[in-house]
Formats: structure tokens, C-alpha cells, sequence
């Protein structure tokens, strides 16, 4: 077999493990995985360097167009390719006009090409009155539907009623269509002004992520949708998703970088870089998501990388009530996970399922999510063991917010790989535009 170029790694993960390999790679796949391969490019990894696949990250708001000054396709892509993330689904807020209609998508798409430095699909969303828009939106390719059982903080972008949610599910299902869901209850959630972060915590309890999630399953167990539920940060809603999968209610689960990795206890008052919706919560929350990940009711770690301009976060004042609620995250997830999860004796084939095969899975990404052969050569070189302090205005994200600046993390992205060629962040992107059910390597 001809090969256009060779990985050789002491480390390498697959979907069936760890193991010391080369990875071949002809015409911007995985051709093939074996021991010796040739070619006439080979690329050694050092002794400190893993090989891993590209992580897909189905949670990203672009903004553009209509909010470009908060994050853009560039912006974004570049920060993803320098965090190992080579493919995202971006949500259909918060950008102007939401992608709620055919004409919405073809004005993205067409703002999006050039600029992307990985691979960008996208989501379609499920709002008041465009129940008529949702399936020709699935045929132009969008991979799913997000809606809002909340206010989602944009006015373009209402939520949805239990009854609308029903009757976008009943559409779905006829096709097998995929519905995402912010799963807050309205009449629960308060709001709270001010610089505390316990008043913040306590306007958004967990009763108002249970009570939504109980809600959505009972109209997943009515009417057979595909249902997903979006970064999850309630510990108590854990044992409803059991049980509904166990049912057979067609269920998957998120969570997110913040979650994992941070604790209402540490948060000061005033830090409203930590502002996100539904919340950072307690230290014991916080364990029971990572027992949920383990056990496998949490399915896929993705970042709902949400970022404003600096302004909007309020940091002059420290006003949660004020304050845009969104953490930017989409470089560092990686190594934010990895802390994390090393330190309760996860393996990196763990980091990989969670934030790589997973999210693949669930938007149906052919050819992601692993290195495989006949998958895309969209591979990582990752160091697990180097260490980095998080500098937020060196990140590629567009405004220099995170709630991770000045954290050490552990594990240092050294190349990002496309389809077989590195990703040069000062060149020209290479990206493509993904449709559902479309080969993504041709």
C-alpha cells in the first residue's frame, strides 16, 4: 500500500485502546495502523507525545454572523485547532439571525466558507412558530435541533412551551430527527443582582435542571424522539437519566470543562468570568457528575464554548445578575478535562471516548471520532504531562474572558492535524463545511 505519509508513536489511541503504532495516512485518511509502515514522509513523535484523534466539539457558539464581536468563524476555529478540537457543531444562536430557517443556514454557510480552520457543522433550532422550518432544515443538513425550556438571553431565540416541545418531538420522530435541549425550568429559576455568587448559585438551584429533565423525558418516553440534554450541572438529575435509559427512553447526556473542573466554593464574589447558565455548583455536585461519567450516564464532555465581549461580562462591576452568562473554553478543554480526570485515575482512551467518539456519535459524524481506519486523519499530538498556565489574552478565542486564566493545566496540544496535514494557524484554513449523513472526507 502507497502511503502519503507516516505518524509513528510509542502511544497511540484507538477506539481499542492504547498501543504503540504507526498510523499511515493516504489521501487525508487513515489508511492504515501497524507497525513499520513506510512512506515518504514519516513524522516521529517524541517520547512524551501521545497520538490521539481530533476532538469533536458538537457545543460551540460562532456568533457570527450578527455578533462577530464576540467570537467569529476564525476565531473560533483557530482556538479549536490550537486546542486539538477538529471538528465543532455550532449552535444556532448566538448569532443574528438564528438558524431557525433554510434562508438562516444558507446565510451562514456562506459566511462561514474560507474562514474555518477545522471542520464546522451545524445545528438548526427549535423556537416559537417555525415548526414548519424544522424539516427542511434536516434535509439541508443540519445535524439536529436546539431549543430553550428557558429564557435563553438573546430576544431572537425564545424557548419553547412543554407543548411546543411535544409537538416539535412528534415531527422529529417521524425522521429520526435529534433534539437538543436546554433543560432549565422557567418557573423555577429566580433572578438574582449583585456580586454574591451564593444568590447567583441560588437563583438557578438544581430542582430547575430536575424538574426540566423530568419533564423532557416524559415527552421522550410519549412520543420516541432522540433526546439530548445539554451540559448538564445538576448531580440530582443523574438518577432520572438512569432510569429513563433503562427504560429504553432514547437519552443522551452532556457535560462541560466548567463543570468538572471548577466549584461554587472557590468562586469569589464578583467573578463574574464564571457566569454560565445553568451553573457552576458544589464541590459533591461536582464528584457525582464525574461518578455519572465513569458509570456512563454522562455520555460525551463537550465546552458550550459561549464567549461575549469583555464589556458583557460585567468584570468592572462583578454583577452576576448583569453579568452575560457564558464561559469561553474552546482551547483548553482538552487539558481541563485531562487535570481533572488524572487526578481520579481516568486514562486518556477515557478523555478520548468523552470529548471525541462520543460527540461524533451523537451529531452521527461519519468518519470522526477515532483513529480508525477509513476515518479522517484528524489527529493530536498531545504531551499529558507537561504542564501550561493558562494566559487568557494568549488564547485564540476573540475577547480574552475565561474562567481558567492563570490555572495550571496539565497536557500541552503540540500539533493539530486535518485530514492528514497539519494545521498551520498563520496560513490559509482548510476546513469544510459538514452536512448530516454526508461522507466528510471527500
Amino acid at each position: 500500500m502507497e502511503l502519503d505519509l507516516v505518524l509513528r508513536a510509542a502511544r497511540v489511541v484507538t477506539p481499542e485502546g492504547e498501543t504503540a503504532a504507526d498510523v499511515g495516512i493516504r489521501d487525508g485518511l487513515v489508511a492504515a495502523i501497524g507497525q513499520r509502515l513506510e512512506a515518504p514522509r514519516i513524522v516521529e513523535l517524541a517520547a512524551d507525545e501521545v497520538l490521539l484523534p481530533g476532538l469533536v466539539d458538537t457545543h460551540v457558539h460562532v456568533n457570527e454572523p450578527g455578533r462577530t464581536e464576540w467570537e467569529g468563524f476564525a476565531s473560533a476555529t483557530r482556538a479549536a485547532a490550537a486546542g486539538g478540537v477538529t471538528t465543532i457543531v455550532d449552535m444556532p444562536l448566538n448569532s443574528i439571525p438564528p438558524t431557525v430557517d433554510v434562508p438562516a443556514l444558507r446565510l451562514k454557510r456562506e459566511v462561514a466558507a474560507g474562514q474555518c480552520f477545522v471542520d464546522v457543522g451545524f445545528w438548526g433550532g427549535a423556537v416559537p412558530g417555525n415548526l414548519d422550518a424544522i424539516r427542511p432544515l434536516h434535509e439541508s443538513g443540519v445535524f439536529g435541533f436546539k431549543c430553550f425550556l428557558v429564557d435563553s438571553g438573546v430576544p431572537e431565540f425564545p424557548p419553547l412551551s412543554l407543548v411546543e416541545v411535544r409537538r416539535v418531538m412528534v415531527e422529529l420522530a417521524a425522521y429520526d430527527g435529534l433534539l437538543v435541549v436546554h433543560a432549565e425550568d422557567a418557573a423555577t429559576v429566580g433572578r438574582a443582582d449583585g456580586r454574591r455568587y451564593r444568590d447567583f448559585l441560588a437563583s438557578r438551584p438544581r430542582t430547575a435542571e430536575d424538574r426540566a429533565v423530568a419533564s423532557l423525558l416524559d415527552l421522550a418516553r410519549e412520543t420516541g424522539c432522540r433526546v439530548h440534554v445539554l451540559h448538564l450541572s445538576s448531580a440530582d438529575a443523574v438518577p432520572l437519566l438512569a432510569a429513563a435509559r433503562a427504560d429504553g427512553v432514547r437519552v443522551t447526556v452532556e457535560t462541560c470543562p466548567h463543570y468538572l473542573s471548577f466549584e461554587a466554593e472557590e468562586i469569589r464574589d464578583g467573578a463574574t468570568q464564571f457566569k454560565c447558565c445553568p451553573p457552576i455548583r458544589e464541590h459533591d455536585n461536582r464528584e457525582v457528575l464525574w461518578a455519572a461519567l465513569r458509570d456512563g450516564v454522562i455520555d460525551l464532555v463537550v465546552s458550550d464554548h459561549s464567549p461575549s465581549t469583555a464589556d458583557l461580562k460585567r468584570l468592572d462591576t462583578g454583577d452576576f445578575g448583569a453579568a452575560w452568562g457564558g464561559i469561553a473554553s474552546l482551547q483548553v478543554g482538552l487539558p481541563a478535562v485531562w487535570t481533572a480526570a488524572r487526578e481520579r485515575d481516568f486514562a486518556l482512551t477515557d478523555v478520548v471516548r468523552w470529548m471525541s467518539q462520543r460527540p461524533a456519535e451523537l451529531a452521527g459524524l461519519r468518519g470522526k471520532g477515532g483513529i480508525a481506519v477509513g476515518n479522517d486523519a484528524d489527529l493530536v499530538v498531545f504531551a499529558p504531562d507537561e504542564t501550561a498556565v493558562v494566559d487568557a489574552a494568549a488564547l485564540r478565542h476573540k475577547n480574552p474572558v475565561t474562567p481558567y486564566d492563570g490555572r495550571t493545566l496539565a497536557g500541552v496540544v503540540r500539533s493539530t492535524w486535518l485530514r492528514g496535514e497539519r494545521v498551520d494557524l498563520d496560513a490559509g484554513p482548510r476546513g469544510r463545511l459538514l452536512s448530516r449523513g454526508e461522507p466528510h472526507a471527500r
